[in-house]
């Protein structure tokens, strides 16, 4: 018998429906023509009412999986979820209750902002026609483009038109909001605004599915999150407990850095790196005392001792090998 195919009903379906996840996959696959395979058998789990991060190096397949969990692309096999049902075969009724920004918005550059968001709203068939103006200003103050709202679209930064994709995902009440590097092209300003907006949007009940390369964003505003890493799933769960999983860098300020180096590595400390007054390095597996008592034996000037909480910068390059620069 040949594979199954995505789109069929599938057995295990209440297994992941009932569980209190927005998004579940199991085993979801995607190889393209040529046999290139994008996405290896994730499973993944959202949890309803969470900021879920999604993070993985370039070419990890987030973006893929973006794509198959709102119905874009079908996967090869493998089923996907998204409130409860099946994707893409419920798309029709799911989708109304998604809002989305993948890969930038699509805008009309003759048309005003405005302009823009009331197209949007007219193509949706379960919006009011009588309340779209009142909907449209709304979700342009939201985001802090009510001032630029008769600027045409072409004239717009690209912050600008990250704001209007944003705002035209906002135009109805959403119980999922899937957004990929929505600070893309903000300014420092803009990005805390988007924050704090995702911050309120989770405090209404929404739940969020961002996408970005950020990884102190991710940390700032999420909940949860996932790694992904040539198509696999890395790890996925709490924010907070997958960097405490990850022992600290160990700290030594002091104006004595050549000799507090030459200390740490003779007492079994790896990776020392040396910059102005500080020593950092991983701890060797000892009684933090007594290395402390090794540096203050050996004449150096301790002037600060301790060990940085791990991030999830550090948990990201221990379990992917890679760098953080993951915009694919």
């Amino acid at each position: 018998m040949g594979e199954p195919s995505a789109t069929e009903p599938d057995q295990e379906g209440a297994a992941h429906s009932g569980d209190g996840s927005v998004i579940a996959t199991r085993a979801l696959t995607k190889r393209f023509r040529g046999g290139q395979l994008a996405v290896d058998g994730l499973d993944l789990t959202v949890p309803a009412g969470s900021v879920f991060g999604f993070l993985g190096p370039n070419g990890s397949g987030k973006t893929t999986t973006i794509r198959m969990l709102m119905g874009l692309i079908e996967p090869t096999s493998g089923t996907a979820r998204v409130l409860g049902q099946p994707m893409p075969r419920a798309a029709r009724g799911v989708l109304p209750q998604v809002g989305a920004l993948i890969e930038g918005p699509a805008l009309y550059g003759f048309l005003s902002g405005r302009d823009n968001l009331v197209r949007y709203d007219s193509a949706d068939p379960t919006a009011d026609p009588r309340t779209r103006r009142a909907r449209v200003a709304a979700a342009l103050e939201r985001v802090g483009l009510t001032a630029a709202a008769g600027k045409k679209a072409r004239a717009y930064s690209l912050g600008m038109k990250q704001r209007l994709g944003l705002a035209a995902a906002l135009l109805q009440p959403r119980r999922l909001l899937v957004l990929d590097e929505p600070t893309n092209g903000l300014d420092p300003q803009g990005m805390r605004e988007i924050r704090q907006l995702i911050r309120e949007l989770a405090a209404d009940g929404t739940t969020v599915f961002l996408s970005s390369h950020l990884l102190d964003e991710i940390e700032q505003v999420c909940t949860h999150a996932a790694v992904m890493a040539q198509g696999r799933l890395i790890t996925q769960g709490a924010v907070a407990e997958l960097a405490a999983g990850r022992r600290g860098r160990l700290v030594v300020t002091t104006p004595d850095t050549g000799d507090a180096a030459r200390v740490l590595k003779e007492q079994g400390a790896g990776d020392v790196v040396i910059t102005e007054d500080r020593v950092t390095a991983e701890p060797p597996d000892r009684e933090l005392a007594d290395l402390n008592a090794a540096l203050v034996t050996a004449g150096v000037r301790v002037r600060g001792f301790g060990v940085e909480r791990a991030s999830l910068e550090d948990a990201f390059v221990a379990l992917t090998g890679e760098g953080f620069d993951v915009a694919g």
